[in-house]
């Protein structure tokens, strides 16, 4: 196994295959390490030797964000991705979190750093003349630093779906560790085409799709972004056989229509993380191809894999040392009790934070941030955060998040739990639980908002009668009220963010809202977008 990303760059530098299709263009694993080697050499005198040699990329899905993180690993410098969709002093502040000297951006974002402190940076537009004509005049480095398996390979920013978003030290080994992974399982080489439309800033998109496709110099075809009114069209056209997602995009794609020949495309793998239980299978289905879903964070220090003897409900099989624990206690949760109808009678006890009793696991640390790293590794484990629980046989089950542990009339509830089972309702394709301050003052009610699928009609009395036919959801778990909404906010990684739920209350009046009677089951309209009232 090769121990740098550098290492796995060299092996390709002589072939004449295919490494990027974007578009209407195709770049060689030649032109493509060679192009990377001149970016190196361009960007190398550039840094400080006495600061962090840390360099920037404001971009999305292109060549030139391929070409950039090609050129940090031959030009033996950081590659921090910066999150395309941060604006102001947010996108600000990771610019200088990070440390960045240097920072690669396209022209579509430059209008977006006029008047932001950035800090000691010198921003690039890579689509100007003048940097092609840098590129152009280049030669690679003579002399690049040398970079071992635990040197870090880039800065990457964690979701921010809870606060602001943190640096990651990924190492080499890492990246290539996943990739030299990834391929063998899926059975994919050099001829396999890796369809890449998840944002490459993001570790998703680094560790389950560049990373295989290095290791095995295959065919990396490009996505700007996500999109999926374009996923069909796209998987033909370049013959995709391998695709990674992070977040919903199996429900947005299955949420389009359906061609006849879906399940007779190139597409043989998908692998990601946070679908949907229902949309699995279903995707596989549809498209004909093997769907890996597993548990995943830019942190990677708990790994948790899916087998076929899995439950679809969990999350799979945690490899040694994954446990779930008491944050308060700092002792190992019971395992679940489940009733006749399949409801834990016990989640008071069982639920906990997911941790690694064994250590960091591949967490190498938050950069500049020595509390946020300190939290997360407390008496000598890291705590994720994630609330779960496992069943008697060691399974995992998603709870949520720490900030989804809600108090609902007296009790304990978990919304993860609840978004499950209101997913199995075959008119929804996503679902956000969480918490609005009780009227009364005591506690929180839950909310739902809901995206119906394109073919599905919904209406009060039918959610109602849903609502009752799950034998495993309490009463009290059913949602105060109910948003039916187009669209969901998200972060880039299509993970949704609650926090702007919960902040617009139920003052959304550009959607149709349900309220439930207070001690009981009805549901009446409360504002019908559709109706315009």
């Amino acid at each position: 196994m090769a121990d740098t990303v550098r290492e796995q760059l060299r092996r390709h530098a002589d072939s004449d295959a295919p490494a990027i299709r974007y578009e209407d263009t195709t770049i060689s694993w030649r032109d493509y390490v060679a192009g990377a080697d001149r970016r190196a050499g361009a960007v190398a005198p550039m840094l400080d030797g006495a600061r962090p040699r840390h360099v920037g990329t404001l971009m999305e899905n292109t060549p030139e964000m391929l070409y950039a993180l090609a050129a940090g690993a031959l030009g033996g410098y950081v590659t921090v991705g910066i999150n395309a969709t941060r604006r102001g002093e947010g996108l600000a502040r990771d610019v200088r979190k990070a440390d960045c000297q240097v920072l690669l951006t396209e022209s579509q974002f430059t209008p977006l750093l006029d008047g932001l402190d950035l800090g000691d940076v010198r921003v690039i537009d890579t689509d100007s003349a003048e940097w092609a004509s840098v590129v152009e005049a280049a030669e690679p480095p003579e002399d690049p630093p040398a970079v071992d398996a635990g040197d870090p390979f880039m800065l990457i920013f964690t979701s921010g779906t809870s606060g602001d978003p943190k640096a990651v030290r990924v190492g080499n080994v890492t990246v290539t560790m996943s990739g030299e992974m990834l391929a063998p399982n899926f059975g994919l080489g050099p001829d396999d085409v890796f369809y890449l439309s998840m944002p490459l800033f993001h570790s998703n998109a680094i560790m389950g799709g560049f990373s295989p496709a290095i290791a095995v110099g295959g065919t990396m075809a490009l996505a700007r972004r996500f999109s999926a009114a374009r996923f069909g069209d796209d998987i033909r056209r370049y013959g995709a056989t391998y695709m990674n997602y992070v977040g919903k995009p199996l429900a947005y794609i299955l949420d389009t229509p359906e061609r006849p020949d879906d399940a007779e495309t190139t597409l043989r793998a998908a692998f990601g993380n946070e679908a949907a239980a229902k949309d699995i299978p279903a995707f596989a289905e549809r498209f004909g191809c093997r769907v890996w879903d597993a548990y995943g964070s830019t942190e990677l220090a708990i790994i948790i894999t899916r087998t076929e003897d899995s439950p679809l409900e969990s999350i799979g099989e945690p490899f040694p040392g994954v446990a779930v624990y008491d944050p308060a206690t700092g002792e190992e949760c019971p395992r679940a009790v489940f009733d006749d109808t399949g409801a834990v009678t016990n989640l008071d006890e069982c639920v906990g934070e997911l941790v690694n009793t064994e250590g960091a696991g591949f967490f190498a640390g938050y950069y500049n941030d020595e509390r946020a790293t300190g939290d997360r590794m407390r008496d000598g484990m890291y705590w994720s955060g994630d609330l779960a629980y496992r069943d008697d046989q060691g399974y995992v089950y998603m709870a949520g998040r720490s900030g989804d542990w809600l108090r609902v009339d007296g009790e304990n509830m978990a919304t993860g739990i609840v978004e499950e089972i209101l997913l199995r309702h075959p008119g929804l394709s996503r679902v956000a639980v969480y918490g609005l301050p009780d009227p009364r003052g005591v506690g929180d009610q839950l909310a739902a908002a809901i995206v119906p699928r394109h073919d599905a009609e919904l209406d009060p009395d039918a959610f109602e009668e849903f609502l009752g036919s799950q034998p495993d959801l309490s009463t009290k778990a059913w949602p105060r009220w109910v948003r039916v909404t187009d669209a969901l906010p998200t972060t880039a990684t299509n993970k949704i963010l609650k926090r702007e739920l919960i902040r617009e209350g139920v003052d959304a009046a550009a959607d149709t809202w349900w309220e439930r009677e207070e001690r009981g089951t009805a549901y009446t309209v409360l504002s019908d977008a559709a109706a315009g009232s």
